[in-house]
């Protein structure tokens, strides 16, 4: 179960086994893939009543869908959902783990929260959970290489049949 390599991805993209799209081959790293913001993105709605965390909950009751243009500006201590420009299709054999890049992160831009297992056999777009830890507004554009998704083979197979398995968008 090992990291897979710049090129062991380009291998397995050019065999068909993963597909990213839209792709460019400057996105892949020594050992991990760059994914860049989209432009949807999912603001908490400010509640005055507790929100039980349970099965049943549902992000669209919690959160109001933005799509914007140009930028989003995340404010201190604030938290979002975004979404990634690419949509990533991975065989039943490889997995990943989305993280954030180290320059972004020195600025207090976290990408995600607890969430950062992909499993394998998926086929959507990444949902992030973006937080500004910095004391200071910072604007989020869509396009920036805002993470990176880092893969590797698993043992045995196994597909991911869950809620979010052909996620789209917000």
């Amino acid at each position: 179960m090992g990291v897979l390599t710049g090129e062991e991805i380009l291998k397995e993209i050019r065999l068909g086994n993963i597909e990213i799209d839209p792709f460019e081959e400057g996105m892949v790293g020594p050992g991990s893939i760059d994914l860049r913001l989209g432009n949807e993105f999912r603001v908490f709605k400010k509640l005055r009543n507790a929100c039980v965390v349970d099965d049943g909950i549902s992000m669209e009751d919690l959160t109001e869908r933005l799509e914007v243009k140009e930028s989003f500006t995340l404010m201190p201590g604030e938290t979002v959902l975004g979404i990634t420009l690419e949509r990533i299709k991975l065989p039943s054999t490889i997995c990943g783990w989305l993280e954030g890049r180290s320059r972004f992160a020195r600025m207090g831009l976290v990408i995600h929260m607890t969430a950062g297992f992909v499993q394998p056999g998926i086929n959507n777009r990444q949902v992030l959970e973006i937080g500004n830890l910095a004391p200071f507004p910072l604007v989020l554009k869509p396009g920036v290489k805002i993470c990176q998704m880092v893969l590797q083979r698993t043992e045995g197979e196994a597909f991911y049949r869950g809620k979010f398995m052909n996620q789209n968008g917000l």
